[in-house]
């Protein structure tokens, strides 16, 4: 049996590896020359490391993974500690630790757990057709693969979404523009091991240690979308966003490199049922596009590719397998959308009040509210 995979992602490569498990040939095509990931990093919850422990890609996370063992909070403009504690309930609680990690990083171990040589680069697809025998993938390069099955990660702008549920989808615009990119860790903007975020305005600012002495850092303004912001105008722009901010702020956008900063629309699509048609499976951002508000875009990338790989376990039969796949990852990856979605709207001032109230709640949160959302979240994964 052969899958034939469609992006050489998270969600492609960690696809590989489960499929790869249960016996079955994958062939992987990706459509750029060259893995540029968009972003710098992301947050792997500890349902995200298990997968990967699951699939065999364990080590990748331990090298890594950065030291998270507290989250804060902090007022954006004074500063002031809102709420602070430790993630050590959390993860005696869930069994394994978060590991915020570089996305490049983390795309080219996986790349390289599988064998570059194995992937082919530069097949963008243009079409997709299949019959009781497979299915064929169409490139615009006028190359085709056939398989007996297709597993589509092609991204939030997949090409394969609409042969799979039948109509086309628009990305919704979040309402935010994010920001984001790695620094040199320095205490005087958080401490090493924390995941710290200022809040205010309906804004946010946030760092999370990654491997090699470095933060992730993120800014998310609420905008209008299609400014002429660049990078050559990063430092100007977050400096006039963040006027009035509290010290650290205004180091962190001092140290930033505005050639290696990102600037993103942030968008998500409205969550469907119909992941599956025939022997096509959607997986990834193309069957669940999220904003990364509860930080579990790529957490349930993985887990998708761990249930596929438990249902072919279970059945060798593609279409029942994939059909199973569809049924136990549709409610809860559409419930991981409209919580990250809820989540922003909160976080970025859609309704002031409702932010506002979030602030207060934050000055006089001990870490239980926050931890036993993380828990009912990660819990809800296939390796609870």
């Amino acid at each position: 049996m052969k899958a034939v995979i469609i992006g050489a992602g998270i969600g492609g490569m960690s696809a590989a590896a489960a499929l790869k498990q249960q016996g079955i040939e994958c062939d992987i095509f990706e459509a750029v020359k060259e893995i540029k990931p968009v972003g710098a990093a992301l947050s792997i919850w500890s349902n995200g490391v298990k997968c990967m422990n699951h699939l065999g890609m364990g080590d990748i996370m331990d090298a890594l993974g950065g030291p998270m063992h507290n989250m804060a909070y902090h007022d954006g403009m004074s500063g002031s500690v809102m709420t602070q504690f430790s993630l050590a309930p959390l993860v005696k609680s869930v069994g394994e630790r978060p590991c915020p990690v570089s996305r490049a990083d983390l795309q080219s171990q996986m790349i390289d757990h599988w064998g570059k040589d194995n992937i082919q680069f530069g097949k963008r697809l243009e079409k997709v057709e299949q019959n009781e025998h497979g299915v064929t993938a169409y490139f615009t390069d006028g190359s085709t693969a056939t398989g007996d099955m297709m597993i589509a990660a092609d991204g939030a702008r997949s090409v394969v979404r609409e042969h799979v549920i039948g109509f086309q989808t628009d990305r919704r615009y979040a309402g935010y523009v994010n920001w984001n990119g790695l620094v040199d860790i320095n205490e005087d903007i958080a401490p090493k091991d924390q995941w710290t975020t200022y809040v205010a305005e309906g804004k946010r600012v946030s760092v999370m240690p990654i491997a090699d002495g470095r933060f992730y850092f993120f800014f998310d303004v609420p905008l209008p979308t299609g400014l002429k912001e660049n990078r050559e105008t990063v430092q100007a722009d977050l400096k006039g966003y963040f006027k009035g901010w509290s010290t650290p702020v205004q180091i962190l956008i001092d140290s930033i490199d505005p050639d290696t900063t990102n600037r993103i629309e942030i968008h998500d699509i409205d969550p469907f049922d119909t992941l599956v048609k025939g022997k096509i499976a959607l997986l990834g951002d193309s069957a669940h596009s999220t904003t990364p508000d509860i930080g579990q875009g790529g957490c349930s990338a993985l887990e998708d590719a761990v249930v596929l790989g438990q249902c072919f376990a279970a059945s060798q039969h593609i279409e029942t397998a994939l059909k199973n796949y569809e049924e136990k990852r549709h409610f809860r990856v559409k419930d991981l959308v409209l919580k990250a979605r809820k989540r922003c709207d909160v976080t970025h001032g859609k309704n002031m009040e409702e932010t506002q109230a979030w602030y207060d709640e934050l000055k006089t949160e001990k870490g239980d509210n926050i931890i036993a959302g993380l828990h009912h979240t990660i819990m809800g994964g296939p390796l609870a």
